[in-house]
Formats: C-alpha cells, sequence, structure tokens
C-alpha cells in the first residue's frame, strides 16, 4: 500500500494556490476543489494502470478512475501506441474521416437501440442535443428529471441536480432564466407515483422523460424492480419519449449498456466517457426515424468543430474493442469483494452505512437507511464522509471527494489492490468512529 506524508507546504498546496489566482476556485470542475472533504486537492502528475502519482511523487491506488472512463486503467500500452500513431496522422481536421464510421458501428453494435449516432465532444452536449431532437419529434417543451439525476450544466438540467452540484449544496444555479427552468419537471428516483403526478398536471406537455438507468450521480443508486419498465409504460401511454442517459453506466454496467443489463429500451440515449477511451467525448442516438431530424438530413441543428476528432475515436474503439466477458466477470468479482470487505470494516467499526454497487460501480453512503432517491442520500453523514476520505487519503487511497459520487473500479485492479483498501479502509471507519465520539 503507497504511503504519504504531511501535505502542508507541499507542490500540491502551493499549486493550490496559484491556480487560484488563474481559474475559478482553481479547478476547471468544482468537486476536484476538496471543498466537501476538506484539505488541499491532490494536483496529479501521472497514472498508471491502477494507481496515480501527484506534484510530489505520492502514490495513490485511484477509485476515480477519471470519473469511470478508464475501465482499463491508466495510460494502458496499446491506447498509448494507438494514439501515438492517430496524431502523427494529424489531431483534428473538422471533415469527416473514416475512424467516425468504425466508431458509430461499433457503438450501433453494442447499443442496438441507437440505430443513428451523432458524437459530440462532451456529455452535457449529448444530453442538451437529444433533448432539442425529443422536444422537434413531440412538438412539446417540458421534460421531467430525477432529483439528484445529473446531465451536464445546460440550463434546464440544473434543477435538483446531482454531482458537483449537490456537493457544494447548490440544488440550481444563478444565471439560469426562470423560463427555462419551469420547463424542467422533477420526479422522485425510483418512485413511479412521482412520475404519474407530474405527467397528469403537466396535461400533454412532456417532450421527454430523462433519467440515468442506473443512477451515479448522487451516489449509486440502481432501479428498484419495475422503476424503468414503469417510465417505459409512461412514455408509451402518452406519446412522451424516454431518454437515458448512459454516460455513466453505457458499458460500465454491461457492454451494451444498463438498457441491456435492465431489458428496457429507450428512445434516445446519451453516452459519453468510455467512448472516448479517457479523452473528451459525448455521443447521443436512438431510433432512426427520430435521429434524422438531425441536420443536416433534418432541420434540428447541432455542430461541433471537435465532434468526432480522429483522436477521440481511436481511444474510443480502442476502449470499447478490448471490452469483453472476461473484463466484466473480474469487475463484478472485484467490486463484490470490495463491497463485501468495505461492509465488513464498517460493521467491526460500528460505523452505520448503506452500501449500493452495480457492477464496478459503487458507493459508500454515511447514512443506517437504504439509499433509494435523492431525498434519502441527503441523508448522509457528509462530515463522516470526509473523515473516511481523508484517512484513506493518508493510506495511500484515491477516493472520489464527495460523498455524492461513485467508486470506479478498472481492469487493471488486482485482488491485492481490493485487500489493501479493504485493510486501509478498517482504519478509516475507525478514524470516523473516534470522531463521532468526539
Amino acid at each position: 500500500m503507497p504511503r504519504t506524508r504531511s501535505t502542508e507546504n507541499d507542490r500540491s498546496a502551493r499549486l493550490f494556490a496559484r491556480a487560484r489566482q488563474a481559474m475559478p476556485g482553481g479547478v476547471n470542475s468544482p468537486v476536484r476543489a476538496f471543498k466537501a472533504v476538506g484539505g488541499t486537492p491532490r494536483f496529479i502528475r501521472s497514472g498508471k494502470g491502477a494507481y496515480v502519482k501527484d506534484e510530489d511523487g505520492r502514490r495513490y491506488l485511484d477509485y476515480v478512475m477519471s470519473w469511470g472512463p478508464l475501465i482499463h486503467g491508466h495510460a494502458p500500452k496499446g491506447l498509448l501506441t494507438a494514439l501515438a500513431d492517430a496524431a502523427r496522422h494529424g489531431t483534428s481536421f473538422g471533415a469527416p474521416t473514416r475512424l467516425e464510421i468504425e466508431m458509430a458501428e461499433a457503438v450501433r453494435a453494442r447499443v442496438p437501440s441507437m440505430q443513428l449516432v451523432r458524437f459530440t465532444s462532451s456529455g452535457t452536449e449529448a444530453a442538451m442535443s437529444v433533448l432539442r431532437v425529443a422536444r422537434a419529434a413531440t412538438g412539446r417543451d417540458a421534460v421531467v428529471k430525477f432529483a439528484g439525476c445529473y446531465h451536464g450544466h445546460a440550463d434546464g438540467f440544473l434543477v435538483e441536480a446531482g454531482s458537483g452540484a449537490v456537493t457544494l449544496g447548490v440544488p440550481t444555479s444563478p444565471g439560469i432564466p426562470q423560463a427555462a427552468a419551469a420547463l424542467t419537471l422533477t420526479a422522485r428516483y425510483n418512485d413511479l407515483a412521482s412520475v404519474e403526478d407530474v405527467v397528469r398536471r403537466a396535461r400533454g406537455q412532456i417532450a421527454a422523460i430523462l433519467v440515468e438507468p442506473i443512477a451515479g450521480n448522487m451516489g449509486v443508486v440502481p432501479p428498484m424492480p419495475g422503476f424503468l419498465e414503469g417510465l417505459r409504460a409512461i412514455c408509451d401511454r402518452t406519446g412522451a419519449l424516454l431518454v437515458f442517459d448512459e454516460v455513466i453506466s453505457g458499458f460500465r454496467a454491461s457492454a451494451g449498456g444498463a438498457q441491456h443489463l435492465l431489458g428496457v429500451t429507450p428512445d434516445l440515449t446519451c453516452l459519453g466517457k468510455i467512448i472516448g477511451g479517457g479523452l473528451p467525448v459525448g455521443a447521443y442516438g436512438g431510433r432512426e426515424d427520430l435521429m434524422r431530424m438531425v441536420a443536416p438530413d433534418g432541420p434540428v441543428y447541432q455542430a461541433g468543430t471537435l465532434s468526432g476528432n480522429p483522436m477521440a475515436m481511436t481511444a474510443g474503439l480502442w476502449a470499447l474493442s478490448r471490452l469483453d466477458d472476461k473484463l466484466y466477470a473480474k469487475l463484478e468479482r472485484l467490486g463484490s469483494m470490495l463491497a463485501e470487505g468495505l461492509s465488513d470494516a464498517a460493521q467491526r467499526a460500528d460505523v452505520a452505512i448503506s452500501l449500493n454497487r452495480v457492477g464496478s460501480l459503487l458507493t459508500v453512503f454515511f447514512t443506517d437507511r437504504p439509499v433509494m432517491n435523492y431525498d434519502d442520500a441527503k441523508l448522509s453523514d457528509t462530515k463522516a464522509y470526509g473523515t473516511f476520505f481523508q484517512a484513506m487519503l493518508a493510506q495511500g487511497v484515491y477516493l472520489p471527494p464527495s460523498q455524492f459520487e461513485a467508486w470506479f473500479l478498472s481492469g487493471a485492479h488486482t485482488r491485492g489492490d481490493v485487500d489493501d483498501t479493504i485493510r486501509a479502509a478498517r482504519k478509516a471507519f475507525k478514524a470516523v468512529a473516534r470522531a463521532a465520539r468526539g
């Protein structure tokens, strides 16, 4: 297990002070600032396999994995070779390439509901664009989302959003016009009655129901049996479109995403993370009749200079081509071992937790009740999580710096890594127990 030393006056602290003079909060995404867990964020210099090193040379076992896309680990040799070869031919053209076709075909083969695919440079762009298609197709303006689910930072999505918005205690954001927010209707995840109530009050104005089929931005929260099937039935009855945001669950839950694993087919899907192999990427797609509405085939406009750029397509093709049953079996095995070990360690320390896991995704919630929705997640003791986080970091284990995020395993993690993590967690849970006693 990696060892660390005091962070006082180290390079990360100095870099953070310097960064705050040049960037808001010193970061380019809020959760990275460690405001939810305290202390100084680590400035990462390199990564290899399941580990990262910071600017002081400290080595950490990584469970952030760039927030999910690194399912094969940091800097796999084959990926680096493929990217170097692609770069020699040029990094961006703003013109069609063969790689875009191959990548679209690879996505369609794995997610059959995506009959046509359009690439973007981020998950936020994909979610914005898919909603535009849904509104154009239905002639309606309202959209239903779920409290605690995060679909990027577009105006209409920052209403009871998860991820960093939960971490910072900001359920929405200034700068969003009231008229834009009014078109977003919020229901409770895993609560079909709340969806029916919203649909009834909206009176035929709902263009789409947008959902993370496996929630990952309030922490990991799987759907209860019948929930997604119920959403499908509501959409079929009302004429709304069912949209799955699989930016996190796509190719994490299974080789065909959550929709394949859970057996529910959406009309439209958003993807990201893994399909870029660690490079910026997003995608949306769905039924051909809907996607033919996108320009230049139809009137729904969306564009992007770097969309489908050869570097991201190369990395995505490399990553997708190496997703197989053996990898998923390994991730399931390690995920189960880790979850069982963490639960046992918490019980030994007499610390109440609720642990949710789906395959290689998991979250340890510091609450004594099951977490099935955003309201449940918000009952978590974030101070206890901060204590746990710091205790794990001191032992060389790098966790998400927020209670409301997923941990990610990769194919580079080993059983020995998991055993080390469990041993570290035993000490960390004891630290939480001591802090609770005062």
